[in-house]
């Protein structure tokens, strides 16, 4: 069901897109929406792991320089049919863990300094289980999708606002079909906020499943659950920083979440709401099995 989610929020999103560049600025627009889309996304496919990781001041390790980080991760890679991916330790205190990179051959996992320090193995486990459940659905990607789509979405309502202001919107003197006023205040305004809702919906849908084929992974359902409730519980007390909360949707809890309103906008489902289902898992028969 949230595979299927999925699918259908990345081709609403799509749709709402192209909707977006046809509303605001005409068949013109729609041509943008596109080539934004397009030169967006191949930027994200390409350098996305790496702006993020610079972004972070994550460090690549070895074995011998984190030797249970590392063996945690290529035990768990190879139980989950995955190549060994980079791994990175970043210098932060709160406990947070992302994965990145276009595909299980180009990946990297990284885990905060913080969460090493807190967490006990068991629960590191579980966190490292979950990030490669991302490599291995390929989230990463399809996340940076999402992202890319949402900020064309912005840059072009942004870009027709202008055109609004200074009259760019109406019909050209060859009787070109322009943007029709209303459309375009409707553009400008709600596009952008169906963009980041829509974004912020697949997120959620990927971090169940992630959840799900990390319990299976690590075979211990209860530990990532438990790493999830400490990670929640210090992301209360200690922020992130460095980065920025365009890239909230990488982390396994979102490090500068909020209350409130902002919750419309959460990357990640509520943490009860995925402990409860890891714990369900657990009594449905995935064992302890490291």
């Amino acid at each position: 069901m949230n595979r299927l989610k999925t699918v259908m929020l990345l081709a609403t999103l799509t749709a709402l897109l192209l909707w977006a560049g046809q509303a605001l600025a005409g068949q013109g627009g729609f041509l943008m929406a596109l080539v934004f889309a397009g030169l967006m996304n191949f930027s994200a496919y390409w350098w996305s792991d790496k702006i993020v990781l610079r972004m972070y001041g994550a460090q690549e390790v070895t074995e011998a320089e984190a030797p249970q980080l590392y063996g945690i991760v290529r035990q768990l890679a190879r139980r989950g049919g995955l190549p060994m991916p980079k791994v990175y330790i970043i210098p932060e205190e709160a406990p947070n863990a992302f994965a990145t990179g276009r595909n299980p051959h180009n990946a990297a996992v990284a885990v905060t300094e913080g969460l090493m320090r807190h967490l006990d193995r068991e629960e590191l486990t579980g966190v490292i289980a979950h990030e490669l459940g991302h490599v291995r659905s390929r989230d990463t990607l399809i996340m940076s999708v999402a992202a890319t789509i949402a900020g064309a979405v912005s840059m072009i309502a942004n870009i027709a606002s202008w055109g609004l202001i200074f009259g760019n919107g109406q019909a050209s003197d060859e009787g070109e079909e322009g943007s029709h006023p209303m459309a375009g205040l409707l553009g400008i305004f709600i596009a952008p906020l169906a963009a980041m809702l829509i974004q912020t919906a697949i997120s959620r849908s990927r971090e169940f499943l992630a959840d799900e084929a990390g319990a299976r992974i690590s075979n211990n359902p209860l530990a990532l659950a438990n790493a999830l409730r400490k990670i929640e519980a210090w992301s209360q007390q200690v922020q992130m920083t460095a980065g920025s909360p365009a890239t909230a949707h990488l982390f396994i809890i979102n490090p500068f979440s909020g209350g409130g309103l902002l919750r419309l906008f959460s990357t990640h489902p509520p943490t009860e709401a995925r402990v409860a289902r890891l714990e369900a898992m657990a009594r449905q028969g995935v064992m302890r099995g490291m």
